[in-house]
């Protein structure tokens, strides 16, 4: 059984690597014969869903969801475990997760974040916050959710931390609703966690046979206060996370 979790894990690795580069490799070469820089960005999120929603077979994950799925564009907001997080959200949500503006030249990840969906923010420069907002109400008025982890880092706390205003002044400005989910873990291990690094992560993580993830999708929370949506938001993630946990050690 030793022997079998990592190679399990690193023949999931190759197949996640294989399979991702081989669909968005050619989504990047279909896209130069496209000329609408829209329509290119419609299929990257699909294509992107279509590859998510596959990994997670491969991956052997078992997704347990509650809760209703939103229809209505807005800000999610989630708690922030591991960097799957947003794989197992955006099998379900057409949305631009937020990262930092550093990610768009990384080699081939920046690539592949331009053609799928990613509202990059300079989150240091306050002098690029209009930016963001013009970005941000082009996202919405398509149809499309932004996706964000206002925690700033992962932990494996049982409630969650302190979260940064920005997205929420974001959802106040715009009057959109505020959608928050709660996302955990089964094995406080799967948490990626201080000097931990991908590849020792993800082997342990998906060595395993299954890796099993609760998700809930809460009740969209409305206002024009910044402080209220935060409060209200991290109220509710709080309780699922602690009914999650309970379930599990029962």
């Amino acid at each position: 059984m030793s022997i079998f979790k990592p190679l399990l894990g690193i023949i999931r690795l190759l197949l996640f690597a294989l399979m991702t580069s081989t669909i968005f490799g050619w989504l990047l070469f279909t896209n130069l014969f496209v000329s609408s820089e829209e329509k290119k960005l419609k299929r990257g999120i699909l294509y992107r869903r279509f590859i998510i929603r596959n990994l997670l077979v491969l991956l052997g994950s078992k997704i347990i969801t509650y809760g209703k799925i939103p229809t209505e564009s807005g800000l999610i907001i989630s708690n922030h475990r591991t960097y799957f997080d947003s794989i197992v959200i955006l099998q379900h949500i057409l949305g631009y997760p937020i990262a930092k503006i550093e990610v768009a030249s990384w080699p081939i990840v920046g690539a592949v974040c331009k053609s799928s969906g990613v509202l990059f923010v300079k989150r240091e420069e306050k002098s690029s916050r209009k930016d963001t907002l013009i970005k941000a109400q082009t996202i919405l008025k398509n149809g499309f959710s932004i996706v964000n982890t206002p925690e700033g880092t992962t932990h494996i706390e049982p409630k969650t931390i302190a979260f940064k205003p920005g997205a929420f002044k974001l959802a106040a400005q715009l009057n959109v609703p505020v959608i928050p989910i709660a996302i955990d873990y089964k094995y406080l291990s799967d948490a990626w966690i201080g000097d931990d690094t991908f590849l020792p992560h993800f082997i342990r993580c998906f060595g395993k046979w299954r890796t099993e993830v609760k998700i809930s999708y809460l009740s969209p929370i409305y206002g024009d206060n910044p402080e209220e949506l935060i409060q209200k938001s991290k109220k509710a993630i709080d309780n699922e996370l602690i009914r999650f946990r309970k379930e599990w050690n029962s």
